[in-house]
């Protein structure tokens, strides 16, 4: 099915982490998941349509491709960035 990988199951907007995974297993799920959509929409052709998902529904609106992933690879480099702070929240926490 094409754009099965673009859509968005946590139906958050990128930079929003409402849902945030609380711990390491769950943002490591996303951080791989969030990966999966950026490298899908980056081999799309141009010509590809993508549909984002609205928050809170399951109706999908056509989207912007380049602005589709523009949003996830900042979404991605978010996650990533929370992943590090948990990491250096433990490093600290053995040091102690």
């Amino acid at each position: 099915m094409p754009g099965k990988g673009t859509r968005r199951e946590d139906a958050t907007e990128p930079g929003t982490f409402a849902s945030l995974p609380l711990n390491k297993e769950e943002l490591n799920s996303k951080i791989k998941e969030q990966k999966v959509v950026v490298d899908e929409l980056s081999n799309l052709k141009k010509n590809r349509k993508v549909y984002k998902q609205q928050p809170n529904s399951n109706i999908f609106f056509l989207s912007d491709r380049t602005e589709m992933l523009s949003e996830s690879k900042n979404t991605l480099d978010e996650l990533k960035k929370v992943h590090q702070e948990i990491e250096n929240t433990e490093k600290n926490k053995i040091k102690k």
